[in-house]
This record gives C-alpha cells, structure tokens and sequence, in this order.
C-alpha cells in the first residue's frame, strides 16, 4: 500500500494512468501473436486463435482454432477445416463469428462448437474479401466487408440478416490504409481514408470530409480508431501526428506529434465514461505509446508481441505471457491515493489505519474531518474507489476506513455500501484464474448482473451463477430457476448416461421449481436426438399445452391427444384432431377417434359446423341412423330448391324409419307434406308461403281471407281444436273482420270459451264488439270480461250474484270515487254483510 502510486503515469497535470497485471498466461503458445488470427470479446471476454505451428512442416497440417478464457486457460480448440479464414470477431453475445475470403461467416459457440453459416451475398462470393471487421451497434453484431471489387458490404445485424451494399468510392484503385465503422444518429456508416481526403459512406451517397484544424503538414491518413462508445475518433498521420476529435468530425480535441512516422500495429481509444481526458493508445512492436490532450505522452517498452482490445473504461493489452489492464485512474482512487493527499477520504483512510494501531492520531484526522462536515464525502470516497480496484486486500482496506466512518454517522444510508460489498465480491469470483473474465465495476455496471449470469452460463460455470444468485437474493424466475434450466438444457447433450438416469438427476434437481419449463428442456433433448429421454421430461411437466406441441412434432401424436384430452381444454384436443386428419389416413384417423369418445363427440362437433360430408360418413361407419337423419334435415334446409329440400327430408325419413324413431319420421313426413303444399299455395296465390311453420300457414291465409283452405289444412294436418280457434280468432281480430268472428264464434260451441274473443277484441281496442261476447262467458269468467270491456255495473252485480270477495274486491279496485261511489259503496255493503257470515 506504501508503493501503492509507484505505477501511476502521469498525462498532463490532473490525469494518471496505470498499467496492471491481470493474469500471468499460461496458455502456451509456440509462436508471436502477429502469426495468428487474433479476436478477443470485451467486457474481459474470450479470446480467440487461428494459428498454424510453425514446427509442424507437414503440409497437410491444418490451422487450429483455439479459444481460451481471459486468464489463457483453453476452453476448447478444433482443427480448421473450412476456407482462408480473413478475420475473427465476436458477437454481443459471445459467438464467434469467422468470416471467410468467399463472404461465408461461420458461427461457433465458446466451445468451437458450430451453431450456423450465414453468406454476406453473391457479390462478395463472386470479388471475396479483402478485409472485414465485426462491430456493435444498438442493432445488434454487424459486419462490415471490402470486397476485391474495393466496395463495401454491410449488414448491421446478422441476427437479422439484410445486406446493404455502400456506394462506390470515387478515384479508389487499391484497398485503403485504413477504414473503419461508424454509427452515428442510429445510421451505420463507413469512414476511410485515401491520401489526404476521409470518405464517409452512407447508405446512398459518398461524401469527401475534412477534420477540422488538422495542421497541413500532418501528411495522408494510416491508421483511424473509433472508441467504445462510437463518439471519438482519432487519426495517425504519415507525419506522425495524431488528431483526435469528435467521430462526428465536427470538433477537434487536440493533435499530438508522436515523432514516429512508422504506422503504429493498432490504434485504440482509452477513456473512462465521463472524463475529462481523451487518450489514445498506439502499439508498435516494441513500444506502447498513450497520448492526449497533453505536451507530453507515457510510454511503455513490449517485451513481447502485444494485441490491445479496447474497452469501455481502458484497453487490455494481451500478450504471450501476460494480460494487462491500461487505465485512467478514477477520480476518487486519485483523491484517496495521490501523495500528500488532504482529501477527505484519504484522511478517512489514514485514521482507519491509526484505529488499528491504537494510535491517537485517529482521533486526530477524524476530527479534521468532522470539523469540515466531510464525513459522509470521506465515506462515499472510500466505497467508490473500492469499486474500482482490483486487488481484494485495497478493496478491504478502503471499505473497513468506509465502515469506520459510518460509525460516527447518525444518518447514513447503508445501501450503497453493502451493495457495493456483494459486488465486490461478484466481481472477485468471476475475476479468479480458474473463472477467467476480468470485468471492472464500471463493465460490470453497464453489462448489468443477468448479463453476467448470462455468460456465466455460456461457460458452463453453473455452480457459481446459483451461488451468486443465491448471494444477491435474486427472483427465482430471474436467477437460480433460470440457471438450473440452461443446466438440464446442457445436462440432456451428455451421451454418456441413460436416458432414465439424466431424466431422474434433472427432476431431483430441478424438482417443481418456479419458472422451469420442462417442456423447453425436452426440446432440447429432442433436438439432441434423444426422443425418449424427451418423453420422459415430458411427463414432469405439468401443463399439457406445454407438451402437445412438441410430441406432435416428435410424431407422437396419439400420446399427444390423450395429454390434450387430460388437460379439459378443447383448443387443445382440436389442435391434435386436425394435426391427426393430416397426418393419417381416412380409415386409421377414424378408428383412433373411435377409442377416444371425448375426441371424436369435439371433432363431431367441428364437422357439424365445417365439414358436413365428413360428419356423414363418421355416422355412416357408427350406422348412428338417428344422427344421419338429423344431418339430412340441416342439410335439406340449406337448399335453396324446393326440390332439393324435399329429397333431403326424404331421405331423412328413411333414416329415422331405420332408427325407429316414429315420431322424428311421421314429423318428416308431415313437413313433406307442408312443403309440398306450401309450394302449391304460392303458385296459385302469388304470395311466398315456404319457410312459414304450419301455424303461420294457416293465420297468414285467414288474413288473406281464404277460409276454406284455412279449415282444409286445420283438418288435413289434425290442428288441435283449442289451438285452431286461438289461431283464427288472433288473425281475424287482426285483419278487422268482426262480423267473420262473430259467425265463427256461433258456428259451434267453442272449446276455448268466449273469455279469449273478449281479450282478443279488448286487445284490438274493440270494445263494442267485445260487449258481444261477455254475456256469453261462464259465470266464473264473467266479471273478468265485464271489468275487461268497461262495464263495472255489470261486473258488480255478477260479483254480487256470485257472492265472491276476490271478484268484489277486483271491481272495487277498478272504481273511481268520483264517478262510481254509489257502485262502490253498494259493493262494501256487500262485502261487510259476506265477512258477517
């Protein structure tokens, strides 16, 4: 801790920079870093090689793709079989992606195992590629391609594959020393440099730009550099100078001679969000070169052949021996640590340490801070800059000096200082040799924890996503659930156990677990090509809907309809039934329907409504005559000829015949019968009479005054008397043939009573003709029919004769005190004189 600033370089007056050992490489290769295809990941990703020994002399010997950990452990390696390999990247995601000199991009996974193959176009496979590179935008992993045609090639994100070929480059005869890509405003364009003139292309037009106040003798471009965040770019020049300014060449930071004009290897940005200074990072072959908006520049002499991947907060620089961490030191790691520092964390960090030797001058540098009301700035200093440091024993101290000052703090949220405890201690697991992903606290900020856990799970480290899931407290749904199920998804590609036995270890480990979908594991296992160990996942999994889909696609279809009809959801069984009737034949469809009664009655139920041919033949092959029969009517009166109508309920009849169903056949031929007839009225009348029941047949035809056709029908179709007279007294009341109702009314005794013409009139608002009638009615109806045409005198005295309270009380109800009271009064005599009794 003494020499703790011994490796801070200085870059002007407030900046400091310093180089750190990450991991000491292991990973044993036998020849420099410039033979071999290099891509590594950021946010301390993977790293990947083509390389070909160089002992080997056998011609045949093919490259080999290797990937290793960040900490140069190899994680998987396999000899390379495809065509010239140009360039390596990795995507978002941490898939490799290798693109080949025909526009061909391979996709592996961590492991070198192959996931897929996308072509960048016919284009590049007819002119190959010259140079690509792999860039990220908020689309997505792009890749941008210079063909032999010198025209470039884009697609902004390959999991949505659409190729944009830029327009042409005036006056370009040769690939240009240096292009890059640039996403500005959500537009993805190409920035290249010929001579002393940038070309930016976009998606429809090439534009000459100029960066401003580059001085004149800077001389052609030979190297450009986009940063992390695709807002800075830089410029080396033949002359040496490098400009720096803003990607949207619009401003200038500063320029920088750095007095070599040889081209540096690689250029990259190295800045932390939200700082003041702005550096660029150069590599030659054996030196190391930072400059920015400073006279002076640091330099680091390369004992060994490097390569710099740019980060968002530094540049890891790789090399056969070790892996190095380039970095502006944060401002509150410079308040803490700079010599002679008075800063209020820094005496807060020197009186923890005095605590601990019993000293008195604790006390001392504490009161300092108290008597300036700094305590909780001192506080919030030393938690910040145990974010950013590397070393577990720094992080302690600075974090003991922060717990030692919250003591004397009344009000301190403690929030941020234990979360930054359990970060800490995230960070340190994955940061260990063996785990191999060096993130900063500002990666991991950004990258966020399920992102970690995410590439925790690439790697297989299962064991330690759920330990540090458990750790954080996390949602099971978001955490451990969704770590156990990537786990099963692995565990069901291991070939070397018995389908029961990985069945069983992933239901004990699994179990019912929130958020676990056993049928996703099973299309897994199915995709494998393990169909049954796919089953047996299956039958843990407690929702059919999950299962039917994919035993339909494994072409288990017959144990899918007996889950759906399980489940009770009719959307389901339906989906099985239909995926059934394409799947097999007429007869073995039928005959599996048969041994599935819940099945066949929905399928019935869907013919009925879809596919009437088909219903017919299922009761054809069950000889369900009844059903048949029914199916004829419905069918018979979807014709639209009479005709048609009529042989349908023919041979409906002969089915019910056969079904012995008396009533349903002499109903049919009853309704043959009507129809028939019905035809022959509107023939001879002019007016539609199809479709009407008989009843309306017989109204509509005494409306129209056709009496004796009416009495034809009321005897030939034996129309119950009651229900006659209702029907011919509503349609005479209604065509206002009184004189006709009366006749009728005297033609016989009527079987409905005379109650019914009293309503009828009374309903037509005919009360002259119903007087007619009341006299006639039975005297229990009698003072209803006198009440219903008006005449209370007459009610009264019938409810009088009658000497009943009910009928007095109806009548009373009725009389208005003004003009009935001598009616009234009589009948309250009457009523007193009955409860007398």
């Amino acid at each position: 801790m003494d020499c703790y600033t011994a490796n801070w370089n200085p870059l002007g007056e407030e900046t400091f920079y310093r180089k750190l050992e990450l991991y000491s490489m292991e990973w044993g290769l036998r020849e420099d870093l410039r033979d071999c295809v290099v891509a590594a990941a950021p946010y301390g990703g993977p790293i990947a090689l083509l390389r070909n020994s160089r002992r080997d002399k056998t011609p045949s010997a093919r490259p080999l793709l290797e990937i290793y950990s960040a900490s140069g452990l190899l994680l998987a390696s396999v000899p390379w079989k495809s065509g010239p390999l140009v360039h390596l990247g990795w995507t978002a995601g941490e898939d490799l992606l290798c693109i080949q000199e025909d526009g061909t991009v391979l996709v592996y996974n961590l492991f070198c195992e192959f996931k897929r193959h996308f072509s960048m176009g016919n284009e590049v496979l007819q002119n190959h590629v010259l140079e690509a590179q792999v860039f990220h935008t908020e689309f997505g992993t792009g890749v941008a391609i210079l063909t032999g045609a010198l025209r470039f090639s884009l697609a902004t994100n390959i999991d949505d594959l659409k190729l944009r070929r830029l327009p042409e480059v005036p006056g370009l005869q040769k690939a240009p020393p240096c292009w890059t890509v640039l996403a500005q405003d959500r537009v993805t364009m190409v920035l290249l440099a010929m001579g002393q003139e940038l070309f930016l292309l976009d998606n429809t037009s090439c534009s000459v730009l100029t960066p401003p106040g580059l001085s004149p003798s800077a001389g052609p471009f030979l190297r450009v550099a986009v940063s992390f965040t695709q807002r800075l770019l830089a410029l080396f020049c033949d002359s040496g100078c490098v400009w720096m300014g803003a990607a949207s060449l619009k401003e200038k930071f500063c320029e920088f001679n750095t007095g070599i004009r040889t081209p540096p290897k690689q250029m990259v940005w190295c800045t932390r969000p939200r700082s003041r200074q702005r550096a660029v990072v150069l590599a030659w072959e054996r030196q190391l070169m930072v400059v920015g908006n400073s006279s002076e520049c640091i330099r680091f002499v390369l004992d060994e052949d490097s390569y710099l991947v740019p980060e968002l907060d530094g540049v890891r620089i790789l090399s056969r021996s070790t892996h190095e961490f380039l970095h502006e030191i944060p401002g509150a790691s410079q308040e803490i640590f700079r010599i002679a520092s008075m800063a209020p964390g820094a005496l807060l960090l020197e009186a923890q340490k005095e605590y601990e030797k019993e000293s008195q001058k604790a006390d001392e540098y504490l009161r300092e801070i108290r008597e300036q009301q700094l305590l909780p700035e001192a506080v919030g200093q030393c938690i910040e800059a145990a974010g950013y440091e590397h070393e577990p024993e720094t992080q302690k101290s600075l974090l003991r000096a922060a717990s030692f000052g919250k003591c004397f703090l009344d009000k301190f949220p403690p929030e941020g200082f234990v979360r930054m405890c359990q970060e800490l201690r995230v960070l340190n697991a994955v940061r260990d040799y063996q785990i191999g992903i060096p993130l900063t606290f500002t990666q991991y900020k950004q990258l966020t924890i399920e992102v970690l856990l995410d590439r925790l799970v690439l790697r297989r480290l299962y064991p330690l996503a759920i330990r540090i899931c458990e750790f954080l407290r996390l949602p099971e749904m978001q955490g451990v659930s969704r770590i156990l199920a990537h786990w099963a998804c692995y565990k069901v590609q291991q070939k070397d156990k018995s389908d029961e036995e990985v069945a069983q270890a992933i239901n004990q480990k699994l179990g019912d677990a929130a958020g676990i979908s056993y049928s996703d594991i099973a299309t897994r296992a199915y995709d494998c090509g393990r169909a049954e160990l796919a089953i047996k996942l299956l039958e843990y999994e407690p929702r059919s809907g999950e299962q039917v889909p994919l035993l339909l696609k494994m072409k288990r279809s017959k144990l899918a309809l007996g889950k759906a009809i399980e489940s009770g959801d009719t959307d389901l069984v339906y989906t099985v039934v239909l995926h059934l009737k394409n799947e097999l034949n007429r007869g073995s469809f039928f005959m599996t329907l048969q041994n599935q009664p819940v099945a066949l009655s929905l399928y019935r139920q869907f013919c009925r409504h879809q596919e009437r041919e088909t219903l017919k033949d299922l009761y054809n092959q069950d000889d369900n005559h009844q059903e048949l029969g029914n199916l004829h009517v419905l069918g018979g009166y979807g014709q639209k000829r009479i005709e048609g109508r009529v042989a349908a309920l023919q041979n409906a009849l002969d089915e019910f015949y056969k079904a012995k169903n008396d009533f349903a056949a002499k109903a049919t031929e009853e309704q043959i019968k009507l129809l028939r007839l019905q035809r022959h009225l509107q023939e001879e009348l002019d007016k539609p009479y199809l479709d009407l029941s008989l009843h309306d047949t017989v109204a509509t035809l005494i409306l129209d005054g056709h009496h004796k056709r009416a009495e034809q029908l009321y005897r030939d179709f034996r129309i119950p008397d009651k229900r006659y007279w209702w029907l011919k007294i509503n349609a005479l009341a209604t065509r206002g043939d009184w004189e006709e109702m009366e006749k009728f009314s005297k033609s016989k005794k009527s079987p409905i009573g005379y109650l019914p013409f009293v309503e009828v009139a009374v309903k037509h608002h005919n009360r002259y003709e119903a007087k007619k009638y009341a006299p006639r009615v039975p005297p229990e109806q009698r003072v209803k029919a006198f009440v219903l045409v008006g005449d209370l005198e007459q009610a009264a005295e019938a409810a009088m004769e009658r000497k009943n309270e009910a009928e007095m009380s109806l009548v009373l109800s009725r009389c208005s005190p003004g003009t009935d009271g001598a009616l009234a009064e009589r009948l309250n005599r009457a009523r007193a004189q009955l409860l007398k009794k």
